[in-house]
């Protein structure tokens, strides 16, 4: 399954993210790896992003596998 987020923030040293699940003020997911195909200056807070959940009933298992303005 993939989720629109907006970044809220990114490590670029650990290559982690915590992003805001779109149509939810309270669902944040933090230390979210980041596809290393994304540069980190890419990754800039209040972006788009798409989260890609390998298992829809863990959110600790997903990844962001694209962002866009």
């Amino acid at each position: 399954m993939i989720k629109k987020g907006i970044l809220k923030s990114f490590d670029s040293g650990t290559y982690l993210a915590t992003v805001q699940i779109a149509g939810s003020l309270s669902v944040w997911l933090e230390n979210i790896p980041v596809s290393r195909a994304i540069a980190a200056s890419e990754m800039t807070t209040g972006r788009s992003v798409a989260v890609l959940f390998l298992d829809p009933s863990n959110f600790s298992d997903a990844v962001v596998i694209a962002v866009w303005p």
